[in-house]
């Protein structure tokens, strides 16, 4: 059976332990997107640690299983995605393919490598949900291929409202392991972050792009 609060929890103790997430509120980070950011989560980190490894790719594959059903063929999103989605096709015996994110500028021109067959049902496996962007433009692409997407399956969600919006437009399910939810409230629990940080990174969650401008920040004690 699949323990969805269990697993959230020991999927957060795991990337804050190997700090393939880092929490900083008195020390933003800046992400690519210019937004100010309390966290940074890179899980490519999983990778260097097997037992994580391990239980992230049975996880995902149980997940697919609970959640989708039977599906022909797993799906990887370039570039995180495509390592933890050799894994998981490789848990459940099924083909694998990767999705770029563009075309080929030579050779083939592909945008999806792999063999594919029309009418294959596919999951897309992600490693990160933020809004959602990049990998609903992989949903398309495997749609306009002529496969069946599923849904999507990913390590980690921030769980940003635009992200659902994103999703629910697109008419494509997603779920993930864990979230910012169950990590903030492991991370308290077990003094990664001490309890006055808290608020500072509730107030993100609830508006990340104007967080930084907002808040006066003290510096990192």
């Amino acid at each position: 059976m699949y323990n969805k609060s269990d697993i959230e929890l020991k999927v957060a103790e795991f990337l804050l332990q190997i700090k393939a997430v880092k929490l900083q509120p008195n020390n933003p980070f800046t992400w690519a997107s210019g937004w100010k950011s309390p966290i940074y989560c890179d899980n490519r980190i999983t990778l260097s640690h097997p037992p994580v490894r391990t239980y992230i790719r049975q996880k995902l594959a149980q997940l697919i299983q609970e959640e989708y059903g039977a599906v022909d063929v797993i799906a990887g999103v370039a570039t995180a995605g495509i390592p933890q989605g050799v894994l998981v096709a490789q848990e459940l015996g099924l083909p694998f393919i990767y999705v770029r994110a563009k075309a080929k500028e030579h050779g083939t021109g592909s945008l999806i490598e792999g063999e594919i067959v029309e009418g294959q049902r596919v999951v897309v496996i992600e490693d990160l949900i933020s809004t959602g962007k990049s990998s609903l433009q992989a949903v398309d692409a495997l749609r306009a291929a002529g496969l069946s997407v599923a849904g999507l399956v990913a390590i980690f969600t921030y769980g940003f409202d635009k992200a659902d919006e994103n999703f629910a437009n697109a008419k494509c399910r997603y779920s993930t392991l864990s979230n910012y939810t169950s990590l903030i409230s492991y991370a308290a629990e077990h003094s990664f972050i001490a309890q006055g940080e808290i608020d500072l990174l509730n107030k993100w969650r609830q508006n990340p792009s104007e967080w930084g401008r907002e808040e006066v920040l003290s510096p990192k004690s």
